[in-house]
């Protein structure tokens, strides 16, 4: 009776240290689930291959799939962030891949399921950001490819317009170094992280320019609140960003959208090229407004 009583005492310890120390190991801990999506057949968004890679190293959960993968990714996303096992969502893709984030995030609120990121890589068609997602950061090369608030929409929204560096297009923009520290930058401020290396740039500090800090209550753990935007660039020269690149010029859509525009390279241009190349090449696009669509290379007309 007394060794039964000592053994029912000993056990009921244990239990109380476990939920002290919140160790009930019948509770999976949630965390960070960032999805990946290419484009077309696979093979023209191995710049996604990277960006998980990268952000597997920093330690965040990230697996990437095909675009056509998204409804049932959302299905067993919902489970899961339900299930306490999963949180905050990150949805990331390029081409096709952007469109189906765009559409995953809205089937995600359908279910009740916030979503703390969205990145499209140059999506083929505008969205409308759904009320579920706390941020949208579309980096783009095609001005048709913008993305707007939906109804209900509290978040931050930036179009990344980047038609005027000359080394970007649709087929390498998923693998531009550049893009990729900025996302990296983006989602580990989600998650509560810090960039390990000090080069990156700083999150969300160009296109701030809706003045709102992303909402919280997504589910996502609240990461550092976004810099003021930066004032205009003196009449010397264009203003830099934190990491030190050209910031170029801010030009908001019709609903308060930003849209950042990087500043032209054409003097440096010109001075490497023939008078035959220069007589050819394509008109420059507004640093004011919304910059028209570039003229379509061979490899540029692929839409994955």
């Amino acid at each position: 009776m007394r060794r039964s009583w000592r053994l029912t005492a000993i056990s009921i310890l244990i239990i109380g240290i476990m939920l002290a120390f919140g160790t009930n190991p019948g509770r999976a801990e949630s965390r960070a689930h960032v999805y990946l999506l290419r484009g077309l057949m696979n093979i023209f968004s191995l710049g996604m291959d990277t960006l998980t890679e990268q952000l597997n190293r920093h330690g965040v959960y990230a697996t990437v799939h095909g675009y056509s993968e998204w409804q049932a990714l959302a299905d067993r996303a919902a489970a899961d962030f339900k299930a306490g096992k999963e949180g905050p969502i990150i949805l990331i893709g390029h081409s096709l891949g952007a469109d189906a984030v765009m559409e995953m995030a809205a089937y995600l609120g359908r279910k009740g399921i916030p979503v703390a990121l969205v990145v499209p890589f140059d999506g083929t068609q505008s969205f409308a950001a759904s009320d579920n997602v706390a941020r949208v950061l579309n980096l783009t090369q095609r001005n048709y490819a913008y993305m707007r608030r939906g109804p209900g929409f509290k978040g931050t929204l930036a179009n990344v317009d980047v038609s005027s560096d000359p080394n970007i297009d649709h087929i390498n923009i998923d693998k531009s170094p550049r893009l990729h520290a900025r996302v990296v930058s983006e989602v580990l401020a989600v998650v509560g992280r810090r960039v390990a290396a000090p080069s990156g740039p700083k999150p969300a500090g160009a296109e701030g320019g809706a003045g709102t800090t992303p909402a919280t209550g997504n589910g996502a753990k609240p990461g550092p609140a976004p810099s003021t935007p930066h004032a205009a660039p003196a009449p010397g020269g264009p203003g830099k960003t934190g990491n030190g690149a050209d910031l170029g010029t801010t030009s908001p859509l019709a609903d308060g959208t930003p849209v950042i525009a990087l500043p032209e390279r054409g003097a440096a241009r010109q001075s490497v090229e023939s008078p035959a190349s220069a007589a050819h090449r394509p008109a420059a696009p507004s640093a004011v407004s919304a910059p028209a669509v570039p003229a379509a290379s061979g490899a540029e007309q692929v839409r994955n």
